[in-house]
């Protein structure tokens, strides 16, 4: 049964996400990051303050696509339909996947060891932010890269609940609001502008140039954004590592959408499954394609040895990390509670719930 402190301290956690993403002091000063219309979206760099980090960001135009993959597409899953149309809001999506010099910053409280090493006092954006270290991964059990690389590399192995909580972390940080994208905006992303199997074409003999995956990943990871990208300058949306999405794994949910729906996200309300999408560097090209989709299992956690097993890692999953947007629109407190912020059950950290 969970004790009544760490049903509190959640609480205290969750709504000190929402406050820090709507009642913040002003966001680090970045140019090109200010945009009042989609006209004015700029391509920008996200400092992470305190650190020599940045994190590149792509305006993504707003638009309509049709979601999901038609039925004689080689390769099809039966959770790729029916297709429908879907329309979509601007927003900026990150340019590679999230490294690990960025998600350590918050997974190890990197920023923090810098201020006191240098002696520097928190900022109003710090007070903001460091609240949620308190909700931080606990120390994992292994090195989390598994010897296949750091500087430059994916972080991979973070369950749904860690990648919204550094997302929550990065807007109090930043001033900025971001989230994981919405299954949805990724598909709307990865196609950009296509209807093809894949970005560049339906032809699969083309994706040595373009993605990581089982025959020339050399069984391992790779550094993000060494292959082509796609048109709107997204690297890696196919292969390396499959990237989380906001979503609840429905094999029925296309069917409930209704044509021309505004972003539609299935907000989750179980563990399992929920959605990652673009394939991996362990896949086969069929499971690269755009419309493509996998949901996380129990099975992602098969080796974790503690008892009870961690909210923040999925031991099993090498092949799954995160990539973030922004919308250019922020959200209302009631839209965060209702939908962008919202994921049951509430995660407890029963090992050290202070932690």
């Amino acid at each position: 049964m969970k004790s009544l402190s760490s049903t509190l301290l959640v609480i205290t956690l969750l709504t000190s996400a929402v406050q820090a993403q709507l009642d913040h002091p002003a966001p680090i000063e970045i140019p090109e990051s200010v945009a009042s219309s989609e006209k004015e979206m700029k391509p920008y760099a996200e400092v992470v303050e305190h650190t020599r980090n940045k994190i590149e960001l792509v305006p993504i135009p707003s638009g309509k696509f049709i979601m999901g993959s038609p039925d004689d597409e080689e390769g099809r899953g039966d959770d790729e339909g029916p297709q429908h149309e879907i329309a979509i809001e601007p927003f900026w999506m990150g340019k590679t996947e999230i490294t690990w010099d960025v998600y350590e910053v918050w997974m190890s409280d990197i920023d923090i060891q810098i201020r006191k090493v240098y002696g520097r006092a928190a900022n109003e954006r710090d007070k903001l932010a460091d609240p949620l270290t308190i909700s931080k991964p606990t120390a994992p059990y292994t090195d989390m890269t598994f010897g296949m690389g750091k500087r430059g590399y994916p972080a991979i192995s973070m369950t749904q609940h860690a990648a919204r909580t550094f997302c929550k972390w990065l807007s109090a940080k930043t001033g900025r609001y971001y989230r994981l994208p919405t299954e949805a905006e990724w598909e709307y992303a990865c196609r950009a502008g296509t209807t093809t199997r894949y970005s560049w074409g339906d032809d699969a003999s083309k994706i040595d140039d373009y993605a990581w995956y089982y025959e020339n990943s050399n069984d391992k990871y790779q550094k993000v954004g060494k292959k082509l990208p796609n048109p709107w300058g997204l690297f890696d949306m196919h292969g390396n590592v499959a990237e989380w999405v906001l979503d609840q794994h429905d094999t029925e949910f296309y069917g409930k959408t209704k044509s021309g729906a505004l972003n539609p996200v299935n907000v989750p309300l179980k563990l399992y499954p929920r959605v990652v999408r673009g394939g991996s560097w362990q896949d086969d090209p069929e499971l690269l394609r755009s419309a493509a989709r996998l949901g996380s299992t129990e099975d992602w956690k098969y080796q974790d040895p503690q008892e009870p097993q961690s909210i923040w890692y999925h031991t099993d999953a090498l092949h799954v990390g995160l990539r973030i947007v922004r919308p250019l629109k922020s959200p209302s407190k009631e839209a965060l509670e209702a939908i962008w912020d919202k994921a049951l059950p509430l995660q407890f950290d029963k090992d050290n719930p202070e932690e």
